[in-house]
C-alpha cells in the first residue's frame, strides 16, 4: 500500500453516514438548473463520487491523506474493483481534474459536458452505492 493510505479498522457507521450525505447531495443535484449552473452540478457530481469512494476505502479499512489523496483513491478503485471500466475510471479522473479547474481557476463548464457525462457518472454512482450497501450487510 502507498504511504498516503493509512490502515484502519473498517468503519461501518462512518461509511453509512457518508453514504447518506452522498444521497442527500444527489437529491440536491436534481434541483440544479443546468442552463445556469452546470459548473456547480459538475462539482457536486465529483463530490458525491469522491465521498462514495472514500466510504468504500473506509469499509476496506483504509483512509487517505495529503496532497494527491483524491487521485490515489481513484487509482485504488481502478486497481481493486474491476467492475469499473477503464472508461468509467477515466471519466472520474476527468471530473476530478475539471473540479480542480472550477475550484481553483474559476473555470466554467458548459451544460453539454454535464449532459454528455451524466449517464456514465450515474452508472459509477450506482455501482459505488451498490458496493457500499453490499459491504454494509
Amino acid at each position: 500500500m502507498d504511504d498516503q493510505f493509512i490502515k484502519t479498522s473498517p468503519d461501518k457507521e462512518k461509511a453509512k453516514s457518508i453514504l447518506k450525505m452522498a444521497e442527500t447531495t444527489l437529491e440536491m443535484i436534481q434541483t440544479i438548473d443546468l442552463e445556469r449552473f452546470p459548473s456547480n452540478a459538475a462539482k457536486e457530481y465529483y463530490d458525491v463520487i469522491r465521498e462514495l469512494i472514500s466510504a468504500v476505502l473506509l469499509l476496506d479499512g483504509y483512509k487517505t491523506y495529503g496532497e494527491g489523496a483524491h487521485k490515489k483513491t481513484i487509482e485504488y478503485l481502478s486497481k481493486n474493483y474491476k467492475e469499473f471500466t477503464e472508461y468509467e475510471i477515466s471519466a472520474i479522473e476527468d471530473l476530478r481534474t475539471l473540479r480542480n479547474r472550477i475550484a481553483y481557476d474559476g473555470f466554467f463548464v458548459q451544460k453539454d459536458y454535464v449532459t454528455r457525462k451524466e449517464k456514465t457518472l450515474d452508472s459509477v454512482i450506482h455501482k459505488l452505492r451498490t458496493m457500499i450497501k453490499h459491504k454494509l450487510q
